[in-house]
């Protein structure tokens, strides 16, 4: 009884058939064939945004915005001067237009007009304080002055949206019907039309800086556009269907929530950062 060859450890493959892992006679190792992923193959996008995040955690940890590292001095002094321009034109055409909803919403009793009105004057606080933040030509990169700049943000944002919910609340509860006239027309595209393009100016300018003061007052304007635009729509919803009388109080209320949710997310971030930030007043 003879005993059976041992198996050949490297198998002689078939003529027709060429395996890539045998070279010269040897197998290849296991970790030869399937090589391991360096890590530098990893995602660019999340390498990116892990490098931005340390970016800015350093930054901030200094006192300073991120637009700090972004912007040569000569380009953050000229877009500090662009924002103060767009925040006294703000003022201007804001202040003009809440007069002139405060009139309509009195002559016509309407809850979004004073909804509106009451958003007017809220933009021409916020444009207020960011003319405060950008005063100090020393001060563009201050992440602490910047971060005061929204938490008075944040108050006055809850404190108008009090006012807006009560009003819208207390039109529903009486039933009161708007009056529509071509005067409220005319309003109401005219204010919609101007806060759309001050909230476009004032959200670039933000990016650029990095600025959330001037983000949120962005916000605010593009609030008061959509304002101005569903004063039109609940007044031509109302002439053709007087069934559907309260859509101008249901937006009152919708806007006073939206400014609300917004004021208090803005004092639950900022406040934590006023405090980390309150040893680097220096830089103002």
């Amino acid at each position: 009884m003879t005993d059976s060859p041992a198996p050949d450890p490297c198998p002689v493959p078939d003529s027709t058939v060429v395996d890539p892992s045998i070279r010269n006679g040897q197998c290849a190792a296991p970790d030869q064939q399937h090589p391991p992923k360096r890590p530098s193959q990893g995602d660019p996008f999340n390498m990116n945004r892990d490098q931005e995040m340390k970016i800015s955690d350093s930054v901030e940890g200094q006192g300073l915005l991120e637009s700090s590292m972004r912007l040569k001095p000569h380009e953050a002094q000229s877009y500090r001067k662009k924002a103060l321009w767009v925040s006294w034109v703000s003022i201007v055409v804001t202040l003009i237009l809440a007069v002139a909803a405060f009139t309509v919403s009195i002559m016509r009793h309407s809850a979004s007009a004073f909804g509106f009105a009451f958003d007017a004057t809220l933009d021409v606080l916020s444009s207020i304080i960011v003319l405060w933040r950008y005063s100090n030509a020393a001060a563009v990169h201050s992440a602490h002055r910047e971060y005061i700049a929204c938490v008075i943000l944040g108050v006055v944002f809850i404190l108008s949206s009090m006012c807006i919910l009560g009003k819208a609340i207390h039109d529903l509860a009486t039933k009161l019907l708007p009056e529509v006239d071509d005067f409220l027309f005319s309003v109401s595209i005219v204010s919609g039309i101007v806060c759309v393009i001050l909230a476009v100016l004032k959200f670039m300018l933000g990016k650029v800086l990095t600025s959330r003061a001037l983000i949120t007052d962005g916000f605010n304007s593009l609030v008061g556009g959509i304002m101005g635009f569903s004063i039109l729509i609940s007044a031509e919803v109302f002439r053709h269907h007087a069934a559907v009388w309260y859509l101008d109080g249901t937006i009152g209320v919708l806007i006073g929530l939206i400014i609300l949710a917004y004021g208090v997310k803005l004092l639950v971030d900022m406040v934590p950062r006023v405090r980390q930030t309150r040893n680097y007043e220096r830089f103002e």
